[in-house]
């Protein structure tokens, strides 16, 4: 397939990588330099999901998929393909590189039968003319922890905590993330290798903070938590004033949860706590004596598009029932533009076509976006982005769509 007469889309060979990598690098504004994550990523890589766009010996765009299981409301673990390394040559903008590549990723998506695909989007704009629309939300924080205080659920004081070297507890950490996994949907079942992106400590990015330091949790002598994370110093003329600065936590219920929580708030010459990337509905928030102190911010995380809206749409559970006719717009990938009726409860789905008349009109995108149960189809609706054309349609299909829990991707891809 070419993109015009100069340039060629082929999928990778594995001789390529250094230089199809190398792109990407640049595309993003860096320098491609030998690092323990682009060994990572090379070694994760699926070369017969890597595409790239070459003018005679230049890679001048890329793109990269790899074959993921996500979790989607009813607890199901989906085929998704994880978009991932999408750039172009400042050189070759303009000249259909990008959808190019695009179409045939999602071409490949489909013929591989992956309902999903997902990504995290460098600019949103860019990604929702191919259908993907934003499907959960990140918490961060940067919370003053000699002011604010916790509050912590009975049992706390049961949990045992003990520092562990990152790499010694690897598979103990790796063993409660999988046991959370079913619990929320936009987590990803970590195939073989992924365990490593956890471990990631290049000195680049630490920015004056520690090597990554690890606490796990214990109850009842079996690793029930536990928490990455640096300290960087500080000091100021009234005294310490370090910051702690979170990379991951997980607990198995609340109790570990919130010692680990007053752990990293109560480290020694420290008075803050930097939170990059949490769930919404993180139970911190209503541990703590006050949130003002803690200035949340919330952030575009997970876009989702439906590469096959009637075996997406039966792969999950709804928490309500269902009974509903999508009018679905899709330009891009015109097998799912008509009609859909959708029947489910909490037990299963079914999504079939038909002619029935449609109760609601939305497009592919705005599927993505409320697929997971974060984003309701009633604020798609007050946007103007769902019509109702059955009255009481919308009302039963946003509840039907939620979800119990904020849905979450705990790490890039």
């Amino acid at each position: 397939m070419a993109t015009d007469l100069a340039t060629e889309l082929r999928v990778l060979r594995p001789d390529e990588w250094d230089t199809w990598y190398g792109n990407l690098m640049r595309a993003f504004g860096g320098v491609p330099e030998p690092t323990e994550e682009q060994e990572l990523y090379r070694s994760l890589t699926e070369f017969d999901r890597s595409l790239g766009v070459w003018d005679g010996d230049a890679c001048v765009g890329t793109a990269g998929a790899f074959s993921f299981r996500l979790t989607v409301p009813g607890g199901a673990p989906v085929p998704a393909a994880g978009v991932t390394m999408v750039g172009v040559a400042a050189t070759h903008r303009r000249r259909g590189v990008l959808t190019s590549m695009m179409r045939r990723q999602l071409d490949d998506v489909r013929s591989l039968g992956e309902p999903l695909a997902v990504l995290t989007a460098s600019e949103p704009e860019i990604y929702g003319r191919f259908g993907y629309g934003a499907a959960t939300f990140q918490l961060g924080a940067d919370i003053d922890t000699s002011r604010a205080g916790l509050s912590v659920p009975a049992g706390t004081d049961d949990v045992r905590l003990r520092y562990a070297a990152p790499a010694d507890v690897l598979d103990a950490c790796e063993a409660v993330y999988a046991r959370l996994v079913p619990g929320r949907p936009g987590m990803l079942a970590r195939r073989p290798g992924w365990e490593r992106l956890g471990l990631l400590d290049p000195e680049s990015l630490r920015e004056g903070a520690s090597p990554l330091q690890c606490v796990v949790a214990e109850r009842d002598g079996e690793v029930a938590g536990f928490a990455r994370y640096r300290v960087k110093p500080g000091w100021e003329t009234g005294g310490p004033e370090g910051t702690v600065v979170l990379n991951d936590l997980a607990a198995l219920d609340p109790a570990t949860d919130a010692a680990l929580w007053r752990f990293l708030f109560g480290i020694d010459l420290t008075s803050k706590l930097s939170v990059g990337n949490r769930p919404v509905d993180d139970a911190w928030q209503y541990l703590v004596s006050d949130i003002r102190r803690c200035r949340p911010r919330l952030r575009d995380s997970l876009y989702v598009r439906l590469v096959d809206v009637g075996a997406a749409l039966a792969a999950r559970t709804y928490q309500a029932p269902v009974d509903v006719v999508l009018e679905v717009e899709d330009a891009f990938c015109g097998w799912n533009a008509g009609r859909w009726r959708l029947s489910g409860d909490a037990k299963g789905a079914v999504c079939e076509r038909t002619s029935d008349a449609a109760d609601l009109a939305l497009s592919v995108r705005e599927l993505g976006a409320a697929y997971l149960g974060g984003v309701p189809l009633s604020a798609l609706a007050a946007a103007g982005r769902v019509r109702e054309l059955r009255g009481g349609a919308l009302a039963e299909a946003s509840v039907g769509f939620g979800s119990a829990v904020a849905p979450w991707l705990p790490h890039g891809f």
